[in-house]
């Protein structure tokens, strides 16, 4: 059974954005996690998060996880191939940076960096749900092949069986196998040719889709949900690519169906506040590129940018996420009665007035004040 915490866990919880560590990799490219022990809202929000980095002619093995997960390039271009559940013919995918990809239950994939040429790494990032993971808060990746595969683990007898193979010849295979979950693929070996059209559902560019909103001099946000990825309903996450501008600021608010947020920082920096239960500030940092944070369900998290502006993939646990804003045209005080701001604000008409009047024309996003 897994352990929900007390609010009084979450509030004394250390919720400062961390960076990965290495967990596996080699010339071919490296494998990074995220632990709950850094980084302990992944354990209370049964979340994990890694990113893949292959360096020109890497190759990440087939393999599958015991969670379901959003997968999100970061950098470079590259071939992703997934074999659904029950499908007879896997999908080479071609990729790129700004593409999200979900991946449900028992989906098999396998990465590749094909660009040899190129001196730019294929970078990978993997948010998903942990719930019915065997380690809550961290993946369990199984590979296939490779020193660490599941056709190590069986006996030579069994793999010659089960694949009608004669003794040597199980022994032969199984005795080949080459490195641990990454490996370089050699001068001159093909690889199976991406199809464009194993892109249709299964991913969304999310540099190119059409914005959610768009605030001049402010930022831009495309979200990831059932409507222009109908697969994020399996996965039963959501997701967002946030980009704000310098200076820029992003109204406070909060997730109003449960759902934690997790987000990663793609570039930039700038500043992070997340105030929770009785008004306390549990947060207060300076977030930069390729660090993690979560936000605690209903918790209130506002971001302003340094002069390099922001940018944030961001997923929540339910598939199509409903915010609540503390400010700008939709917040929900532009709904309260009049004599209700008042009385709450203990303040005048006119103070009550002066707030209600701001922030007539700004949504979510506010770009910085006018000098």
């Amino acid at each position: 059974m897994v352990h929900r915490m007390s609010m009084a866990e979450v509030m004394s919880m250390d919720l400062s954005p961390k960076k990965p560590n290495k967990s596996y990799g080699n010339d071919g490219g490296a494998y990074y996690d995220w632990s709950p022990a850094d980084l302990p809202m992944l354990a209370a929000a049964s979340i994990g998060g890694a990113k893949l980095i292959l360096t020109a002619g890497g190759l990440a093995l087939p393999s599958y996880s015991d969670s379901a997960k959003v997968a999100y390039v970061l950098q470079g271009k590259g071939t992703c191939g997934v074999v659904l559940p029950e499908a007879t013919k896997e999908k080479v995918i071609p990729i790129k940076v700004g593409d999200a990809i979900a991946l449900p239950f028992g989906v098999v994939t396998w990465w590749h960096n094909a660009h040899a040429a190129a001196a730019t790494d294929l970078v990978v990032l993997f948010l998903g749900d942990t719930s019915k993971g065997h380690i809550t808060g961290k993946f369990t990746n199984l590979h296939l092949t490779g020193s660490t595969g599941i056709f190590t683990g069986f006996s030579t007898e069994f793999v010659g069986r089960a694949w009608d193979l004669t003794q040597p010849d199980a022994a032969k295979l199984v005795s080949t196998q080459p490195g641990a979950g990454i490996v370089m693929v050699k001068e001159g070996h093909k690889m199976p040719e991406p199809c464009d059209g194993d892109r249709h559902g299964m991913v969304l560019n999310c540099l190119e889709a059409p914005l959610d909103v768009d605030i001049k001099d402010g930022g831009r946000v495309v979200v990831l949900n059932t409507q222009n990825l109908p697969l994020v309903k399996e996965v039963g996450l959501g997701a967002d690519l946030v980009r704000i501008d310098a200076h820029s600021m992003c109204s406070p608010g909060f997730s109003c169906d449960s759902a934690y947020q997790v987000t990663y920082i793609v570039r930039g920096s700038g500043r992070v506040q997340v105030v929770g239960i009785d008004g306390t500030r549990v947060l207060e940092t300076r977030a930069e590129g390729g660090c993690l944070f979560i936000v605690p369900r209903f918790f209130v998290v506002s971001k302003i940018a340094d002069e390099t502006g922001m940018e944030w993939f961001s997923i929540i646990t339910t598939p199509n996420p409903i915010f609540s804003h503390l400010a700008g045209k939709t917040s929900v005080w532009k709904a309260i009665s009049p004599a209700v701001l008042e009385a709450s604000f203990n303040t005048t008409p006119d103070m009550e007035k002066l707030f209600r009047s701001k922030r007539l024309d700004s949504e979510i996003l506010f770009a910085p004040p006018s000098k």
